[in-house]
């Protein structure tokens, strides 16, 4: 199974694939990159640790590592700046949630069901007051947008780039192209992007798992089959939702497979 992700650190799919007698083949398609010049973002943390915002809300996990390293740098580790003056936290999913609270945050809003930016707006209240908005290059303005209409101010500031990441093994690509990878997850559009390019259309048999709907409108987008959707947009509901197609497409070849002779009705 493809796991398209940096090679540092566990990630809950590769867990959760082994338990289910799966191997990984973790492989990065991207990587994220601090902003060519980050003072921008800097200048947001040192108004963050003096109180200058009522709400810090992020819509990606691969955010928090970002923050934490400048925050450090730039001032004092990333729970004491949120602490200090009471800032509560929003995060758009339970991916992000965890990744903010293994590095000490405590977080005060995650949407009940669904990981998008429109859900993370229903969430939260309506303005006056300042948020704090640091997202990637790639996101969409929908939530900034959305909160603004709603009578807040939000300084929206970019805390990482994603960039493709080096070609992957040629062992890999030979391994993919004749199908002896049976699917990959993805997690992002900019994910399957990279996988189109990197990697070019899979077998028929290998199974495209999208971890949300504007993951899956990408693949759609480039004419990739989507086996299935993740109903929680987790790496664990990622895997959940791999486990049902797997299932499903072993059935469906039992269905289509040709009856031999001696099972013929009499």
């Amino acid at each position: 199974m493809l796991v398209p992700r940096p090679t540092a650190g566990t990630s809950p799919a590769v867990v959760a694939l082994a338990a289910a007698g799966a191997q990984a083949v973790v492989v990065p398609l991207i990587e994220t990159v601090l902003p060519e010049d980050p003072t921008e973002l800097d200048d947001t943390l040192l108004a963050l640790g003096a109180g200058w915002y009522t709400w810090l809300v992020l819509t990606s996990a691969a955010a928090v590592p970002v923050l934490v390293d400048r925050a450090l740098e730039v001032d004092a580790p990333l729970p004491d700046l949120v602490a200090r003056t009471g800032t509560r936290v929003a995060a758009v999913g339970p991916g992000t949630a965890r990744a903010l609270r293994e590095a000490g945050i405590a977080v005060d809003v995650v949407p009940s069901a669904g990981s998008t930016a429109l859900r993370l707006l229903g969430a939260l209240p309506d303005g006056p007051g300042r948020i704090l908005f640091p997202r990637g290059d790639l996101a969409s303005a929908t939530l900034a947008d959305g909160l603004r209409e709603r009578a807040w101010e939000v300084d929206d500031v970019i805390a990482y780039r994603t960039v493709p990441a080096a070609p992957p093994p040629g062992e890999v690509v030979d391994d993919w192209r004749s199908g002896r990878i049976d699917a990959a997850l993805l997690t992002s559009a900019s994910t399957v992007r990279e996988l189109a390019a990197q990697l070019g259309t899979p077998p028929a048999r290998t199974l495209l798992v999208c971890i949300g709907p504007s993951t899956a409108a990408e693949a759609h987008r480039l004419g990739l089959p989507v086996a299935a959707v993740a109903a929680e947009q987790t790496m664990l509901g990622l895997v959940g939702a791999l486990t049902e197609a797997h299932a499903t497409q072993g059935h469906v070849q039992e269905q289509q497979s040709p009856v031999r002779p001696s099972e013929e009705p009499v």
